[in-house]
């Protein structure tokens, strides 16, 4: 295949993220290529725990739908010590909610979900298996690329290359950068296995399980009768010994015997995995910017890796279509970096306390969790220590985009914070405020008066010819109704309280009783030509 020689977007690397960009980027009118090194999807499970974040960034595209139908949706875990429980935890729910706190599919399955949506804009988002990046010049004006594809190098022009190629990244390797951070020793054995099992959906951890005496161990179901089985090696056992067929299928059937899985089984994957929390300084640089693991790669415990990866891309996709569409200055992206660089190091964070925990690094971490298991037994006070900090959105309290908060008093919705999930009713559907995300921004007003609602009409008319026009929610009369009252609790529902809320559902600002000019203000920068001079017929 004769690849373009000259694209918008050139995203070099497709796995989940470099995908979901793609198809992100589509819903947006903005032409890309994907090359992958492979020629399909990725073999074994690898990231199967998609947060309901990520869910929500996959609705943007479409591809929510065949990943809610698929995979296996979970809300709490247990840990045992030994045989003996010491841990059963619930994330946050409710049966009003979108989305399930977690589900379970395994990442190839979410690869071919991304893919299809890319599929919905042929004409925009298209895939080229077996090419790699082989090589790059950038400059101010865009980058040109070498590629491999089909037993021949080509240059591709791009105006924005996004390195979406994973932890060996070449791209990164190419431009001399290096992560930074730090590797920890521990390392698991990955096995998939297929047996049916009537067990519940839950996350699972032993401690020092009577099937393998001073390992950890984990276990996740996943569609198709597939167990995703992790377990700790000793650090003096080579990993190339460990990962062969005839050391690992002994210690997986000692376990099913011992929690009662009778059922035939059969090996499907393994692999070996050791936590890293390593990260770029910058995800910006030039005309060239990171996302996934090409800048970040974070623990799997607590699930943060695909998750923050997939955050990137929703992060990502909407500055880079403003930029591209003549809407803002490319210095929007530097807020991308910015952003999400300030997300992964909390991720990091959390990560590694949780590393800590399921793969001590050296003897007093390992007396401290033994410590924590044994008073577990005997303390229910204990037990918290032992519940892993599940994926959860970051706020982006120190963003350059977020505006002067003009309403403290109005709830926990603060600028730079992810708007909170609410179910309304719009007419006789039902709608929650999550599915007005994905497109333009979005204002939220409470029972505006005559003249803010003449207003905010005005601005929105105004945008309307625009790529992604400006979208207003009014609450009250005539409007959304708040009919379980989720509205008021998780934003103040005063009269004249005004939200800003980002395409990727992050709230800008928020006013107590702003005037139409201070809203045309804050709206500017994102739709320079928006203006209060509407004509008749948008205002009606």
């Amino acid at each position: 295949m004769t690849l373009p020689s000259h694209v918008p977007v050139l995203i070099a690397g497709g796995g989940p993220v470099g995908l979901m960009l793609a198809a992100l980027l589509a819903e947006y009118g903005i032409a890309s290529l994907t090359v992958e090194a492979d020629d399909d999807y990725c073999s074994g499970s690898r990231a199967i725990c998609i947060s309901r974040r990520s869910q929500e960034i996959m609705g943007w595209a479409g591809a929510d739908r065949p990943l809610t139908a698929t995979g296996l949706a979970w809300t709490g875990g247990r840990s045992y010590y030994r045989d003996r429980e010491v841990l059963h935890f619930e994330m946050p729910h409710d049966p009003l909610q979108r989305y399930a706190p977690m589900v379970n599919i395994q990442q190839y399955a979410v690869e071919e979900y991304a893919h299809q949506a890319m599929q919905r804009h042929p004409e925009l988002a298209a895939l080229q298996w077996s090419a790699r990046v082989a090589g790059l010049r950038a400059d101010a004006d865009g980058v040109t690329v070498e590629v491999d594809s089909e037993g021949r190098r080509q240059t591709v022009r791009a105006d924005w290359l996004i390195a979406c190629d994973g932890g060996r990244s070449t791209v990164r390797e190419a431009m001399g950068l290096k992560l930074e951070g730090m590797q920890y020793e521990g390392r698991y054995v990955i096995v998939d296995i297929e047996q049916e099992s009537q067990r519940p959906v839950e996350r699972l951890a032993w401690f020092d399980p009577p099937s393998n005496p001073g390992s950890t161990l984990l276990m996740h179901r996943q569609p198709g009768n597939v167990w995703r089985v992790d377990y700790q090696i000793r650090d003096d056992e080579d990993p190339e010994e460990a990962v062969k067929p005839e050391n690992v299928l002994p210690r997986v059937q000692s376990h099913l015997d011992m929690i009662g899985e009778t059922a035939p089984w059969k090996p499907l994957w393994i692999s070996i995995y050791n936590a890293k929390c390593l990260t770029l300084d910058s995800y910006r640089h030039g005309r060239v910017l990171f996302a996934g693991d090409a800048g970040h790669l974070v623990p799997i415990f607590g699930v943060r890796g695909l998750n923050s990866g997939l955050d990137d891309a929703g992060n990502l996709a909407w500055k880079l279509a403003w930029v591209l569409k003549g809407q803002a200055p490319d210095s929007l992206l530097d807020s991308y970096s910015v952003e999400r660089v300030h997300a992964t190091r909390q991720n990091l964070a959390y990560g590694a306390k949780s590393t800590e925990f399921m793969a001590p690094p050296d003897y007093g971490f390992r007396l401290m969790r033994e410590a924590a298991l044994r008073l577990a037994l005997v303390d229910d006070s204990v037990r918290p220590l032992i519940n892993p900090r599940q994926s959860a959105p970051i706020s982006y309290d120190t963003s350059p985009l977020n505006l002067e908060d003009r309403a403290p008093l109005a709830g926990a919705a603060a600028p730079g914070q992810p708007a909170p999930e609410a179910l309304l009713q719009e007419g006789e559907t039902p709608r929650h405020l999550s599915e007005y995300f994905g497109a333009g921004f979005v204002a939220l007003a409470f029972s505006p008066d005559a003249a803010l609602g003449a207003g905010l009409e005005a601005l929105a008319a105004s945008t309307r010819n625009t790529p992604q026009p400006l979208r207003v929610l009014r609450v009250g009369a005539g409007g959304l109704r708040d009919t379980h009252g989720q509205l008021a609790q998780r934003f103040g529902g005063d009269a004249g309280t005004v939200y800003l809320m980002r395409p990727d559902g992050y709230v800008l600002g928020r006013w107590a009783a702003p005037s139409a000019n201070v809203l045309l203000a804050a709206l500017k920068p994102y739709y320079p030509s928006i203006d209060l001079n509407a004509n008749k017929e948008g205002q009606a």
